[in-house]
């Protein structure tokens, strides 16, 4: 049954090229991923395959592979994504020796592919359970590792309707999951090669902190200000409700870096500071003041990227904002925050809370985070806040303005979360090699 599925969803895929550009790059990418195998794959070397579905699977294993690189030089790593959102933001990632599609799990491709590369081990990211790939492994006697997984009772595995395709779940060699939860339910599957270790993206998290670029048009945007809201990923079900809050509050400088950054998207935000009376500027087109040259009675901007804004894109009032239009930035432009928002809790799904949480300051966010864990326990700490609605943000503002004793209680508790969850890393490559030697 699970190969007619990926036969029919190939051909899903084959069609839906046809009119969807995301789509034709991962059809191309798997069917060139044998290619790249056979230009790249060096038959003397030792491959450790790491199998990421998407960017921030990517992002969990990151740690992982380079920890490894250096204390295992001895090994080259292969890098595989499903998802274009992952390949081609990280097809360029120096950490890894390969870099290509994993081609869909049928078991022509799984065998061609494992022939090709012959693996001394592999690592699954979090939700990566691929029927084939993992079955031959087993067969081949390749220990597999499934990295910061974490399980729910609806998943299909735990289902009456799931009890096959569970199966899957006994050629892991050993789980590293994030929960004791996660330990229980696949407990009572009868797997007990499990591990409690947590999450790799908090060591992530902490990693890209310490790396954190000072962004000159950032500060001078907030100066010393007290007050800076800076929300990330955020979607236009977000920014209708904290955008509004600012309308009676220009005290506070905004940074908005929002999840699309499309001309659409970017255009509506600056629509809704201008009803507020909020003067805005672009990132890509905010300057530096300059110091007044002889002659002139007006500072002479000086550009950092691209040219200043015009009154228009400046609007007016009292408040002020900066809108993030590129991306690579958001991990750094928290630092500037005395409040963060993190967007998509009103569709999907939140995103890097972590990310976030990481420096020290409270972190607001929508309802949809029954799936994630870091929400939920944020929200038990203290340094996370759930809202559901305006009226929710405008009260917990309020709260946290008027009482710097809470809002630096609950900063303190977003950041000592992250820290006190750090270390999954070492303890999962040192468990994997203790039985390798």
């Amino acid at each position: 049954m699970y190969n007619l599925v990926i036969y029919i969803y190939l051909l899903g895929v084959a069609i839906a090229s046809l009119f969807n550009e995301k789509v034709r790059k991962m059809w191309r990418g798997e069917r060139d991923a044998f290619r790249v195998l056979r230009e790249k794959v060096d038959p003397e070397a030792q491959y450790v395959w790491f199998h990421a579905a998407s960017l921030g699977e990517f992002e969990q294993g990151r740690p992982l592979m380079e920890q490894l690189r250096r204390e295992h030089p001895e090994y080259k790593i292969l890098l595989t994504f499903f998802s274009p959102s992952g390949y081609e933001v990280r097809k360029n990632y120096e950490g890894a020796d390969i870099i290509c599609y994993l081609p869909l799990d049928t078991i022509t491709n799984a065998r061609r592919f494992l022939r090709t590369i012959h693996p001394v081990m592999a690592f699954f990211i979090k939700y990566e359970f691929w029927y084939n790939y993992l079955h031959i492994l087993k067969h081949r006697n390749v220990p597999v590792y499934s990295v910061s997984s974490i399980f729910r009772p609806d998943q299909v595995f735990f289902r009456w309707y799931g009890k096959q395709y569970s199966r899957v779940l006994k050629c892991f060699t050993h789980f590293y999951v994030q929960n004791e939860v996660s330990r229980e339910l696949l407990a009572r599957l009868g797997i007990t090669c499990v591990t409690v270790t947590g999450d790799t993206r908090f060591d992530r998290v902490l990693q890209i902190k310490e790396q954190a670029k000072n962004l000159p048009v950032a500060e001078s945007f907030v100066k010393d200000n007290p007050y800076v809201f800076v929300a990330g990923s955020s979607w236009p079900p977000d920014e209708d409700i904290f955008i509004k809050y600012f309308k009676k509050h220009p005290e506070w400088k905004l940074i908005i870096a929002p999840h699309v950054i499309g001309e659409d998207h970017l255009q509506q935000i600056e629509k809704q500071l201008d009803a507020i009376g909020y003067r805005h500027s672009r990132y890509t087109k905010k300057t530096l003041p300059q110091p007044l040259p002889v002659g002139r009675g007006e500072d002479t901007p000086s550009g950092v990227q691209g040219s200043s804004s015009s009154p228009s894109q400046e609007g007016v009032g009292g408040g002020s904002a900066l809108i993030i239009d590129c991306f690579g930035l958001l991990s750094s432009i928290y630092r500037y925050g005395t409040l963060a928002y993190v967007g998509g809790g009103f569709g999907a799904g939140i995103h890097n809370l972590p990310e976030a949480a990481a420096w020290g300051i409270p972190v607001f966010f929508g309802p949809n985070n029954q799936k994630f864990q870091e929400a939920q326990e944020l929200k038990l700490n203290g340094g996370g806040i759930e809202i559901h609605g305006y009226e929710d943000f405008e009260r917990y503002m309020q709260e946290l303005t008027e009482r710097p004793d809470t809002l630096k209680r609950r900063g303190e508790a977003a950041g000592s979360y992250v820290r006190q969850r750090a270390g999954a890393t070492t303890t999962i490559l040192a468990d994997v090699f203790s039985y390798v030697f």
